[in-house]
């Protein structure tokens, strides 16, 4: 049967699982929506973990192993989100809303079949248009003491080269690698939840070549779309200004069509920090 609610799919950022959507999912819920956290592949049961990860840790191993994951694509994510929304789309319309880099897997959706869409939602997320890839929308010389500074020197493992993934340990119990992924992703949050949130929300691997796909947007296609930019004004991962700069640039693209932006005072795992917030704002007029 056809409904007139829209079905929000959701899809994740770097190294993220589903669980991350899932406070939120349960707000738009509650509202009387439905709504699907995406699973993409290799993530969640998915996975398949690198040597070394295990318990007892072999941190050593786990630091050089090469990913199990590396071979994934972002044509791997925009099929199976795209297969997802056709299914979805037989019952009614359908919102794709993507988080941090789960904006290139909505552009390329959006590229692809726009047809299948009633709007678009980029949750701090990357919508790469005067640039194709996520690797040149990211800071490169944050301030030495900032929270992403240290975390790309502590919580990132490995050389990608290498290991074919951008890679962190979610198992991790050192207190001062906790304390750094508390500052660059939920700060808003207890301190004493992050290794919950690690544990359930990420997992180690992120490959390589999804982070450094283009992702570029198609004026023709994605262009068309009715798209809402939801900005996390205190987010550490994807500064404001980069979030800014995204939005101005799709604007200029498309001048007819500008993004409806909203600002939330949040972190980057808004999702989780302000759950409620989040699902009101994209359920609004729904």
């Amino acid at each position: 049967m056809t409904q007139t609610e829209p079905t929000f799919v959701l899809v994740t950022g770097s190294g993220a699982t589903s669980f991350l959507w899932n406070p939120a999912a349960g707000e738009i819920v509650l509202r009387g929506h439905r709504a699907l956290p995406v699973e993409l592949p290799g993530h969640g049961f998915d996975a398949v973990f690198p040597d070394g990860y295990g318990s007892p840790q072999d941190l050593e191993r786990f630091t050089a192993a090469p990913s199990p994951l590396a071979g994934l694509t972002l044509d791997d994510y925009a099929e199976h989100t795209l297969g997802i929304v056709r299914r979805a789309a037989e019952h009614g319309p359908v919102v794709l809303v993507g988080h941090s880099l789960g904006g290139s897997t909505v552009t390329r959706v959006a590229n692809t079949a726009p047809e299948l869409l009633d709007s678009v939602v980029y949750l701090s997320a990357y919508c790469c248009v005067d640039s194709s890839t996520v690797i040149a929308y990211a800071p490169t010389s944050p301030a030495p003491d900032s929270p992403l500074a240290r975390a790309r020197r502590m919580v990132f493992l490995g050389d990608p080269r290498q290991t074919g993934v951008t890679r962190t340990n979610p198992r991790t119990g050192d207190p001062d690698v906790l304390a750094v992924q508390h500052a660059l992703l939920m700060a808003e949050l207890d301190p004493a939840q992050v290794p919950a949130v690690l544990a359930y929300a990420t997992q180690p691997d992120e490959p390589l070549q999804v982070v450094l796909a283009d992702a570029k947007v198609d004026a023709d296609t994605w262009g068309r779309l009715p798209r809402t930019y939801i900005r996390t004004d205190q987010d550490e991962v994807v500064p404001l200004e980069v979030q800014d700069r995204m939005i101005a640039e799709a604007d200029r693209l498309t001048p007819s069509n500008p993004f409806t932006v909203h600002t939330v005072a949040a972190g980057h795992f808004a999702p989780i920090t302000h759950a409620a917030e989040i699902a009101g704002l994209l359920t609004k007029g729904k």
